[in-house]
């Protein structure tokens, strides 16, 4: 499935794949022209021929309680900001608040905290 362009290539999409990582099932949002390549399932490298290495894991957000949907990405990768609802913990009181991610070159993702 593709969810748009690569913001950081000329050529490349953005696809679901699925991965493992730690015996969970969790869905990595990557250029077609980036390639990874895993020994243990938890750490992955690219491989010699990428040529691109832009990914949002679908979890970048879980400490936040937020997991990234195909239709976010999707909007993510259209306007490059998404506001969306996080979640803290704090004293056994679950607080939820809204904040704006952007597109990240290094980490996917980031959060906007102002």
């Amino acid at each position: 499935m593709i969810l748009g362009k690569c913001p950081y290539c000329d050529d490349g999409s953005i696809e679901v794949r699925d991965k493992e990582v730690s015996g969970k099932k969790v869905k990595l949002y990557a250029c077609t022209n980036a390639h990874w390549k895993t020994e243990d399932g938890e750490v992955f490298e690219l491989r010699d021929d990428a040529t691109c290495e832009f990914r949002i894991w679908q979890n970048a957000l879980a400490k936040y309680g937020k997991w990234l949907t195909y239709k976010e990405v999707r909007e993510l990768l259209e306007k490059e900001t998404l506001d969306v609802e996080l979640l803290s913990k704090k004293h056994g009181k679950k607080i939820y608040y809204n904040k704006h991610i952007i597109l990240n070159p290094e980490y996917g993702v980031s959060v906007l905290w102002e």
